[in-house]
């Protein structure tokens, strides 16, 4: 290994996962996909990661602010991009309507603001109007949505509307019976708009985990996000067919023999029950390792050994037994498991949360590498 640690991003396997979810497990050609790379495209590297999305011939990409969208612009991407999420005030609306950046509007107020920005810059805005079907987050409510539809109609010089859009509670639970009702509330939204005349280029509804469950939700373009990372989205989903994308791998930076009762880590919340060999592999939560980690594990040597002691801030202590370990050794702190490693969904595990964060929360000084395994 060239660093201490990195997160090597197959890019083989991220297209294999493209090919996948763009045949009939998310409704085949006939709708159109959106590969979101928000949050620097789920921490394995926004630019890159749209780059190989475009090669395989997407047509969308989604991000959360709009200087996530102009970061792609500036990479060289000229398709089609949603940014959907701004607040009062966002210095880069005037950048996004003048780079062509479809933009999310879910209220009078942030619509009049999108206008206001394009006439600054003499464009016109792509809009996607969003409804609140029932998540509570961004969106108009129903009993505002013809208001908005209206002002939308009435600044048509300014805005284009391209879209009508909003975004499931539980789409990881592919029978929650909230999905029924949100999806009624759409129709309501898109029979309104209709009665007025409005007839928007793409209507989407679906995250990953309802492209691959829920037919119904599809419309004409969903939202490929955790799925197109090879994550399952939710653990009544099977993601058998996607392909992790993400390894994490570190180096032993040393290794020691202690006695029975040698404590590691802060606070010595473990001691060893009997003599065994001790690795430091420098990689922790300041590289996004959760600190609340319980059972976690890595691979070492071929086998998995446990982490001892608290996860601190650059490093983790493993126990590896009588393990043959030497410093620089290969550490897999997760990765396809195809080998016995953890995975991603497996630290989702050990500490109670989900592989979207697990990935996306490992940190800058963490290099990514990108192959074609």
């Amino acid at each position: 290994m060239t660093h201490r640690a990195e997160a090597m991003i197959d890019l083989a396997a991220f297209r294999h996962n493209l090919d996948y979810l763009s045949g009939p497990a998310c409704g085949g050609p006939e709708v159109a996909r959106m590969v979101v790379v928000k949050a620097d495209a789920y921490g394995h590297g926004a630019v890159p990661i749209a780059h190989a999305a475009r090669e395989a011939g997407i047509p969308w990409l989604g991000v959360a602010y709009p200087s996530e969208a102009l970061r792609l612009r500036e990479s060289g991407d000229a398709g089609r991009v949603l940014a959907w999420l701004h607040a009062p005030g966002d210095p880069d609306l005037r950048g996004c309507i003048a780079a062509d950046v479809d933009l999310g509007v879910g209220s009078v107020g942030g619509l009049r603001e999108v206008i206001e920005a394009a006439r600054e810059v003499q464009g016109r805005a792509r809009v996607h109007l969003k409804i609140d079907t029932g998540l509570g987050r961004g969106g108009c409510m129903p009993s505002e949505w013809t208001e908005l539809l209206t002002a939308a109609l009435a600044g048509t010089d300014r805005v284009h509307i391209a879209g009508i859009w909003s975004h499931l509670a539980s789409a990881d639970l592919p029978d929650a019976p909230e999905t029924a009702e949100q999806i009624a509330t759409f129709e309501m939204a898109l029979d309104t708009a209709a009665d007025l005349g409005i007839s928007p280029e793409v209507r989407h509804l679906a995250s990953s985990g309802a492209a691959l469950t829920r037919p119904d939700t599809r419309y004409d373009l969903v939202r490929l996000g955790i799925a197109a990372y090879g994550l399952s989205p939710g653990p009544a989903i099977d993601a058998g067919a996607l392909r992790p994308i993400m390894t994490l791998r570190a180096a032993v930076a040393a290794v020691k023999r202690v006695p029975a009762g040698h404590g590691a880590s802060y606070n010595l919340t473990w001691r060893a029950p009997g003599e065994t060999t001790l690795a430091l592999v420098p990689i922790g939560y300041g590289d996004g390792l959760p600190r609340t980690v319980r059972g976690g594990a890595v691979h070492i040597a071929g086998v998995r050994v446990p982490i001892v002691g608290r996860v601190a801030m650059d490093q983790v202590i493993v126990d590896v037994g009588d393990t043959a370990v030497s410093p620089g050794d290969e550490v897999i702190v997760w990765g396809p498991g195809r080998a016995g490693e953890p995975t991603a969904q497996d630290w989702a595990r050990w500490d109670d949360t989900i592989g979207y964060e697990i990935v996306t929360r490992v940190g800058p000084r963490v290099p990514r590498t990108y192959i074609e395994e």
